[in-house]
């Protein structure tokens, strides 16, 4: 089920919904969360604390539980289960896709999912099962197996009259997919073109036999590339054997491409995973404190560096407020760097084969705009102070760690990756850590070496 990002409409109702909650018009929050998508709702819920998230809960229909389960994040869907009986979350859930009862039935009790899985017909079960043999983060983990396969060859209106009489047609619908007689996958019938010609034409002339399949064990993330670059609305998935065993819709490359967005923003902040927040306090704080020890660590190494011209800083007191400085712009130079890289990384367009000229043109980049803005500080600082070589000691050490930034926002990230470590986790640690020692170990070392040499 697609997650939305709230719109001012969106925005209007969750407003109404927060002022209805604090007056205590139960009625009116009935009313409104039973009249909006199920995404939406699940933003409101998410937006609460947990007594009120309960509350709250009790006031959306039956029929509407699924929907708002599947679109929740986990960690609130999971915190919500833990407070509903099997009863509730087999109402709920019972109904729902089977490509979203593949993204929650993991995250329910067992009694539930047991009884879930009685409640099937065997054909139903059996997809579920194959939904559930694959990793979350993959194409067959995504994928609905309940998908509208033609033979290629029947005619057009043998197609037709099998859309009418069938019960439940999978939506969005898309297009069509063609096997041959052991499924094997054949190509894409466009549902415009099937819709369009002569009821008499065979579907073997209307196939798209060069329209690509995506493997059942492809990552998510390039699933989504895959979306992005053909436009696709859906997309077919095989197997080894080239079998079409399900398809992939729009709305499911949305949430890996907003789960994908959210992770990296989170990963920035040092922070994992924290999708609910409010979070119980010790749990979150147990899982902030870890960053802010590693951070604590790097700051430490940078206050270690520094104490190595404690003589220098005593004699020249305009060192200490000047060094800042320094760190601060190559920690943003490197930061622009790193960034790019953690981008490119993402979207496949960085690899071992052009590692050597991105850090070229990185360290270009640093080159060009060090100069430049060594230019511009030591002006300032010999306007500041009246003393040249303060301005040259500043305009050396910028220049300095301008370059070291560029180098470590190339290098920091392809390091990590080599050592299996998320570089959007641990890439600004690492980088801020390189340029912070840098920077107060040449500027000090230019001052010492020039003021005091």
């Amino acid at each position: 089920m697609a997650e939305t990002q709230p719109n001012e409409t969106t925005e209007k109702e969750i407003h109404a919904l927060h002022l209805a909650l604090d007056e205590g018009h139960l009625g009116a929050i009935s009313r409104i969360i039973n009249g909006i998508p199920g995404s939406e709702a699940a933003m409101f819920l998410e937006s609460l604390p947990g007594d009120k998230r309960y509350q709250v809960w009790e006031l959306i229909d039956e029929s509407c539980r699924g929907e708002v389960l599947v679109s929740l994040h986990d960690e609130v869907r999971d915190s919500l289960i833990e407070h509903l009986d099997t009863d509730e979350l087999v109402d709920a859930t019972r109904d729902l896709d089977l490509d979203d009862m593949a993204d929650i039935i993991v995250d329910l009790p067992e009694e539930v999912s047991n009884e879930l899985m009685l409640s099937m017909d065997k054909t139903s079960r059996d997809m579920l099962h194959q939904v559930l043999s694959y990793p979350e983060d993959s194409a067959g983990g995504l994928m609905n197996p309940d998908v509208l396969r033609v033979r290629t060859d029947v005619n057009v209106d043998v197609v037709l009259r099998y859309l009418r009489f069938r019960e439940n047609i999978p939506k969005p619908i898309g297009d069509l997919f063609a096997v041959g007689r052991k499924g094997h996958y054949k190509g894409r019938v466009p549902l415009e073109t099937l819709l369009a010609c002569d009821p008499k034409t065979p579907i073997r002339d209307i196939v798209d036999e060069d329209a690509p399949a995506i493997m059942d064990t492809t990552h998510a993330s390039e699933v989504a590339q895959d979306f992005e670059h053909n436009d696709w609305i859906s997309a077919p998935v095989i197997n080894e054997k080239n079998q079409l065993i399900g398809r992939i819709t729009i709305d499911d490359v949305v949430d890996v491409i907003r789960e994908e967005a959210e992770r990296s923003v989170m990963r920035m902040a040092g922070l994992d995973e924290e999708g609910d927040m409010f979070a119980p306090i010790i749990s979150a704080s147990k899982r902030r404190a870890v960053w802010l020890g590693v951070n604590l660590l790097t700051v430490l190494l940078a206050a270690f560096a520094i104490g190595f011209f404690e003589d220098t800083i005593k004699k020249v007191a305009a060192l200490a407020v000047l060094m800042p400085i320094v760190a601060s712009m190559g920690g943003i130079a490197g930061s622009q760097t790193l960034t790019l890289m953690i981008r490119g990384m993402a979207t496949g367009q960085v690899g071992s084969g052009n590692i050597r000229n991105l850090l070229n043109r990185e360290v270009m980049i640093g080159v060009i705009n060090s100069f430049v803005w060594a230019i511009i500080l030591s002006i300032v600082i010999v306007a500041w102070y009246k003393d040249v070589e303060m301005g040259i000691v500043i305009a050396l050490a910028l220049v300095v760690n301008l370059i070291a930034g560029a180098l470590a926002g190339v290098l920091v990230p392809v390091f990590l990756r080599r050592l299996s470590i998320d570089p959007a986790i641990a890439g600004g640690v690492v980088l801020t850590t390189v340029t912070d020692i840098v920077g107060y170990v040449s500027f000090l070392g230019f001052g010492t070496w020039i003021l005091l040499g």
